[in-house]
């Protein structure tokens, strides 16, 4: 009689990728701590909402300067990209002072994200900026930043938790703007973690969202044409709601369309 076989646990397969997913690439950020290594890190709420989104995500890493035409050519496989969250854009070189409440990323990821973000326009890729991505989509349109709402608009309800704990606020979102089909709704509610906003809206954007506040929580392009949207909320991760689900899918539709359906490669 055969031994029996007790406890035998069986590791579940992960769920593998069907061929066919368009690509769409995605910036990681840069983490640079003081006498430690530098690395690149991609929180996992992109990627799951991509495969979500039926799109197969490619990480683009904070390249170096001699090294950044090497996006061209991912681009070029790419219907789309997503510009995702991280720290402060530096106002220096925006032409705005450095304030204390200033974060300013690594000036190797701002060397990246601004050589890729003028492909993007170039190009005029579909393009989802999420959190500071917004941000950086205005600023390239010729806009401006709050650089700290608690100073520059004293008035604004709190955007984020000084404690790291999870913050939510209403938006509410403008009619006959993209955003309002992709959501189907004038309200929702979002995730909220950042201290700055978009001032001034860039040209050829309009707004999408705002907070009940007034504070602009998110953009659009008014290209009919072009898929250019930003939110300042971050509907990747745990605390988004169920309905963020949507702005994946709606963005990876119409890249898929505007490229005439390039797909990913075997």
């Amino acid at each position: 009689m055969p031994a029996r076989i007790k406890d035998v646990k069986v590791k579940e397969k992960e769920p593998v990728v069907p061929v066919g997913r368009p690509l769409v690439a995605v910036n990681a950020d840069l983490v640079a701590p003081k006498n430690a290594t530098p690395f690149a890190k991609l929180n996992l709420g992109y990627i799951d909402a991509l495969i979500g989104a039926g799109a197969l995500p490619v990480v683009l890493p904070p390249l170096r300067r001699d090294n950044l035409a090497a996006i061209d050519a991912l681009l070029d496989q790419c219907v789309g990209i997503v510009l995702t969250g991280g720290a402060d854009m530096d106002p220096r070189r925006n032409g705005q002072a450095l304030t204390p409440a200033v974060n300013p990323m690594p000036a190797r990821r701002e060397d990246a994200d601004r050589y890729l973000l003028t492909r993007i326009f170039e190009r005029r890729t579909s393009v989802l900026g999420i959190g500071v991505g917004m941000q950086q989509l205005n600023v390239f349109a010729g806009g401006t930043l709050h650089l700290h709402l608690p100073t520059d608009n004293p008035k604004a309800l709190p955007h984020y938790d000084q404690t790291g704990a999870p913050h939510r606020h209403m938006v509410l979102i403008e009619e006959n703007t993209r955003l309002d089909d992709i959501y189907g709704t004038q309200e929702l509610r979002v995730n909220s973690t950042h201290h700055q906003a978009v001032n001034q809206i860039g040209k050829r954007m309009r707004v999408a969202a705002r907070a009940p506040d007034g504070v602009i929580e998110a953009i659009e392009s008014t290209d009919p044409n072009w898929f250019c949207v930003g939110v300042q909320w971050h509907p990747e991760a745990d605390t988004a709601s169920a309905l963020d689900v949507q702005i994946f899918e709606c963005f990876v539709q119409a890249a898929v369309r505007a490229c005439d359906g390039v797909l990913a490669v075997a």
